[in-house]
C-alpha cells in the first residue's frame, strides 16, 4: 500500500528542502551586498547556515552565525528588526506564490561540534582507546 501524503514521517519533503536552500542562497547574496542598513549589521560578516521551512511554507526559521561568533544576540535582533525588508528583497529573488514569514535565530551547532570534539580528545576517552588496542 502506498503512503498517504498526509502521514507524518517527521522528514521534510524535497520541495520544502529545495525552497529552504533557495532562500538561503538568496539571503546570503543580500547579506554579502550589504543592502540592510542597520547599526547592528554594519561591517559584519554573517553566515546563513540553514533555513528550515514549515511544511506549509508559511514560516521559515533562519539559523545565522556572525563571523567569529561575536555579538550573536545583537546580530539576530538586528536581522529580526529588518525581517520585513529582508522578506521583500527575498520575494523578488525567489519566486513563490506566498513568501514565508522569517524568524532569525542563532546557530549553536558550531559550539556543539567543538564540545563533542573536546570530549573525544579528553584523557578519559584516550584511556579507553588504549585499552581497546591491547
Amino acid at each position: 500500500m502506498s503512503k498517504s501524503r498526509f502521514e507524518n514521517d517527521a522528514r521534510p519533503s524535497h520541495r520544502v528542502l529545495r525552497v529552504g536552500e533557495n532562500i538561503r542562497h538568496a539571503l546570503s547574496e543580500i547579506l554579502s551586498r550589504g543592502e540592510i542598513r542597520d547599526e547592528a549589521l554594519s561591517d559584519k560578516s554573517i553566515t546563513v547556515t540553514e533555513v528550515r521551512c514549515s511544511p506549509d511554507l508559511r514560516n521559515a526559521t533562519i539559523f545565522v552565525m556572525p563571523l567569529g561568533g561575536k555579538n550573536i544576540q545583537e546580530v539576530v535582533e538586528g536581522l529580526n528588526r529588518n525581517s520585513k525588508f529582508i522578506r521583500g528583497q527575498l520575494s523578488r529573488m525567489v519566486r513563490m506564490k506566498f513568501f514565508p514569514n522569517l524568524k532569525f535565530t542563532s546557530d549553536y551547532s558550531f559550539g556543539e561540534a567543538d564540545h563533542i570534539e573536546a570530549l573525544l580528545n579528553s584523557a578519559h576517552v584516550a584511556q579507553d582507546l588504549k585499552k581497546d588496542k591491547q
